[in-house]
This record gives structure tokens, sequence and C-alpha cells, in this order.
């Protein structure tokens, strides 16, 4: 355990968000290892593994349930130095993450169909996208075991553990890619299936690693048959805390899905642009994001130690830091997007919508850093409906005015693009009104 009550916030921050971001960077590069060899077997295949793998951002959300919920009440308990309820948390959590596995893994097989036949006209693209999930779709399930454990570890401001096991599987990604996708070694070329086995294999084996970690290593919150079984109440506080955060993840499910329906009538090379653009996109601003999920653990312990002058100087130190790494990370996509494209497809119409999607998005880039610290600061106060209402509200702008231009005879790509950042911007105004209310009322002890 360490203790984040006491010492420089800006370090604090800064230590935290260093393991977190190697840990997201390995996470993205899971999914860049597999464009990279996708994109080599065509458009068709890279349009097909990018629709498919927006499923992961209803998988996220969920855990994003699990794991701002676990943050939030371990990393209160620690601050007020309550192992005991540390314990329980982390215990009902591994419960929630197994039963979350179970109910992916079912849903996951029945419905992949009918979401890839809603965003997509063309069957080459759904055939090799469904493809591409049956053999995904156990990472998914896993997602939720590996998000417990780090989440726990988190809240009691330990990050590097986690980051090694990410490390890890990585290395076995990368080495499994090449040999099940193009059939090195074994000269049976798998294709977009094995890309989806690669993914699962490698965080299988993360998985048993992180468990024995706690058996053997961890020694503030541990594993207990007797703690493990279900407690209703405590499933109440973490779904409750969580609920709204994976609430935002869910909403962007819905805003990648809707902009792929938007621009299906554009072609499989269209959806492969966007696609591609938002992963790279995605990687780009891990940094940022790894601040950001820094954020909660510090001003959860603060909070909980009835700590009013540094819970706001978290605040504003993140924002300070997240700001300016966005506004350089921005530059780098608007005058480099097509070097950070062209190793992950050839053909000139995917680059083409990719560099111009990375081009106009990177204005979001820090109005959505400011959102992201608005939401981890609500999410280490205990309280994230206010970030959750932030999203929805974008959503409404968003979706209702895109439908609209999307019938008319003069649609293009360009016009998703400009909405979207107009919609981020008034979003991170209401996402600073929201936290300041917060903060007004949570920290008058």
């Amino acid at each position: 355990m360490k203790d984040l009550t006491q010492g420089s916030i800006t370090k604090h921050v800064i230590s935290m968000a260093i393991p977190i971001a190697i840990g997201m960077i390995v996470q993205t590069v899971y999914y860049l290892v597999d464009l990279y060899f996708v994109g080599q077997l065509g458009s068709v295949a890279l349009a097909g593994v990018n629709a498919a793998g927006n499923l992961a951002f209803v998988v996220f959300g969920i855990s994003q349930i699990l794991a701002v919920g676990t943050v939030a009440l371990i990393s209160k308990a620690v601050g007020e130095k309550d192992r005991k309820t540390s314990n329980i948390i982390f215990n009902q959590s591994i419960g929630i993450a197994f039963i979350c596995g179970l109910v992916t893994l079912g849903a996951g097989y029945s419905f992949s169909i009918n979401y890839l036949e809603t965003i997509s006209d063309d069957a080459a693209t759904i055939e090799q996208g469904l493809t591409y999930l049956y053999w995904f779709m156990p990472n998914l399930a896993l997602q939720f075991a590996l998000v417990a454990m780090g989440s726990a570890l988190r809240g009691t401001g330990i990050v590097k553990p986690a980051m090694i096991v990410q490390l890890i599987g990585l290395g076995l990604n990368i080495i499994l890619s090449p040999i099940l996708i193009k059939g090195w070694f074994t000269g049976v070329p798998m294709g977009v299936a094995g890309a989806g086995l690669a993914s699962s294999i490698s965080i299988a084996i993360a998985v048993v690693i992180m468990w024995r970690y706690f058996h053997k290593l961890e020694r503030y919150v541990g594993v207990s048959k007797k703690l493990i079984k279900p407690q209703m109440i405590y499933w109440k506080k973490i779904i409750g805390i969580g609920f709204p955060a994976g609430g935002e993840f869910l909403l962007m499910f819905f805003y990648t899905a809707v902009i792929f329906w938007l621009i299906k009538g554009f072609g499989p090379s269209a959806q492969a642009g966007f696609g591609l653009g938002s992963r790279v996109m995605q990687a780009i601003f891990v940094p940022a994001l790894a601040l950001a999920f820094a954020l909660p653990a510090v001003v959860g312990q603060n909070f909980g130690a009835k700590q009013k002058e540094r819970v706001i100087q978290s605040f504003k130190t993140t924002i300070i830091l997240i700001s300016i790494l966005l506004m350089v990370l921005a530059m780098l996509s608007m005058y480099f997007a097509d070097v950070l494209l062209t190793p992950f497809s050839k053909d000139a119409e995917v680059i083409a919508v990719g560099v111009m999607f990375l081009q106009i998005i990177a204005f979001n880039y820090v109005p959505s850093g400011i959102i992201f610290c608005c939401s981890g600061l609500l999410q280490g106060l205990g309280n994230t409906w206010p970030a959750f209402y932030s999203m929805a509200s974008r959503m409404v702008l968003f979706v209702v005015p895109a439908v609209w231009a999307s019938k008319q005879p003069d649609f293009q790509i360009i016009h998703v693009w400009y909405l979207s950042v107009s919609t981020v911007v008034i979003q991170m105004f209401i996402s600073l009104w929201l936290a300041r209310r917060e903060m007004n009322k949570k920290l008058e002890f």
C-alpha cells in the first residue's frame, strides 16, 4: 500500500501515471499489432476487424463499472486506514468479474452477427468481422478478471505489477500474431481468426500470472474464499459508483457505432480509414489518459482522509499536466498523420480518410483531456453520475444533427468530424461546471 495523502501531489500523479501509461500502451499495442498484420490482408479484412473491435468498447464500458467502483471504494478505505473493507471490496469485485466474463461469452457469441449487420452492408466485411470476434471473444471475457485485480492494486497506490503483467502479455501477442495470422513456422495462416486467437491466448496467460501474484506476493489485499461469496450490499456500492462511469464508455461504443452506420454508404475503405484513425488516435492519447486514470486514487485517498486542499490541488495539477501534453500530441496528429497511418495500410483511400480524421479530431484532444480529468475527480469523490450526464448530453448534441445531415444530398464524411469537435468542446464546459458543483457539495467536511 502507498500513502497518497502525504508528499508532492504532482509526484504522486506522475509516478502513478507512468506505469498506467505503459500498461495502456501495451493494451493499445495489442490492437495495433493485430492491425499491422491484418492490414496486409486488405481493406475488407481491416474494415471487418475494426467494426468488430468496436465491441471492445462495450466490454471496456462494463469493466469500467467494476474498475471505477473498486478503485473509488478501496482508495477511500485506504485513506481511512480500513484494511478490512479494502479486502471485502477486492473479493467482491473478483466475484463480479467472474459473472461478467460468463455473460460476455454468452452474449458475444449470440448477438455478434446482429451487431455487424447493423453497421455494415458489405457481406465480406461482416464475414471477416464475425470470424475475428469468434476467436477474440475469450479476450473480452478475461478482461474483467484483469481489471478487477489491477484496480484493487491501483486503489492501494500500487500500479507496477499490473504494468509488468501487461508487458508480458504484449510480448506473447507480438510473438503469436505473425505465427497465427500469417502462418509463420506452422504453414497454416489463420488470417483474422489468428489475430483474435493471439490476443485471447496472451490475455489468458496474463490473468494466470496476475492471479499467482496475488497468491504469492500481495499482502494488503488478497483472495479469500469467505469474502468472495456475494454480498449484495457491496455489489450495490461497487456498481452504484461505477455504473455511470461505465455508461460513459458504453455511450462511446454507441457514438462509434453511429459513425460506422453514418459512413457505411461510402464503402469498406471509408470504414477502414475511420477505424484505423480511431485506433491510432487512441494510441496517441494514452499518456494523457494515464494522467486522468491516476487521479481517482489520489483524490480518493485524500477525500477519505478529509484533506480538501489536496483534493482540489490534485484536480488542478492534473488538468495543467494533461493540457500541456495534449497540445503537443495534437500537433503530432495534425502534421504527421500520414506517417502514423501508413504502416498499417497501403490503400490510398483508407489512408486519406484516416488522415482527414486525425487532422480534424486533433482539435478535440485538449477538451477531451479536461473531460477525462473531471471524470477522474468525480470517481475519486464517489459520484460518477455527473460525468455520465455530461457524456449523454454530447450524444444528443452529436447524434441528432449527424443523422439529419446524413440525409442531405451534399453529405460528406468531413461533416461528421467537424460536428464531433464542436460537441466535445460543449461537453468540456458542461463537465467543468458539474465537477465544480460536486466539489462544493462533497468537500464541506
